[in-house]
């Protein structure tokens, strides 16, 4: 008898360890960085667009150059071939205390200033969310790739 109530109170102890080792187990906490130059360059794909996946065969690219704050984006929304479209041109961010980072930028080719500046949310090693300041349901998920394919 002894023997079985041993056994009994080793299997409850072996079930309450493994139940506390699944709550471990959870998601982690993304590890969020600062909205800076050095943070948000690299290569990055928009990969939705307002919750939504582009379509297929469409294609937008961003590079963004920490040093001279520049930027390409590679896209072919607006084109009618395999040939992306090439956009240049510089950023700057700046922090309002309410929303945070904000980032707006300039084409170049006499192009003009961006038609949104965006506040940049949730930036994390791998990805990052754009958000219109004037329209905050237009929203783009940026996540980083190692090389842009269309360049």
């Amino acid at each position: 008898m002894k023997i079985r109530n041993l056994i009994l109170m080793i299997l409850a102890a072996a079930t309450a360890l493994i139940s506390c080792d699944n709550k471990d187990q959870s998601q982690p906490v993304p590890e969020y960085l600062d909205v800076n130059a050095n943070n948000i360059s690299g290569k990055w794909e928009l990969v939705e667009w307002n919750g939504s996946a582009l379509e297929a065969g469409t294609y937008v690219f961003l590079e963004i150059v920490r040093n001279d704050r520049s930027y390409k984006i590679y896209q072919n929304l607006d084109s009618f071939s395999d040939i992306p479209h090439v956009v240049t041109g510089s950023y700057n961010i700046e922090t309002d205390p309410e929303l945070g980072a904000i980032i707006r930028g300039v084409y170049d080719h006499d192009s003009g200033d961006w038609a949104h500046r965006y506040i940049i949310r949730d930036l994390t090693k791998n990805e990052m969310y754009w958000i219109a300041k004037d329209d905050p349901s237009f929203v783009q998920k940026y996540v980083r790739v190692e090389s842009i394919p269309v360049e």
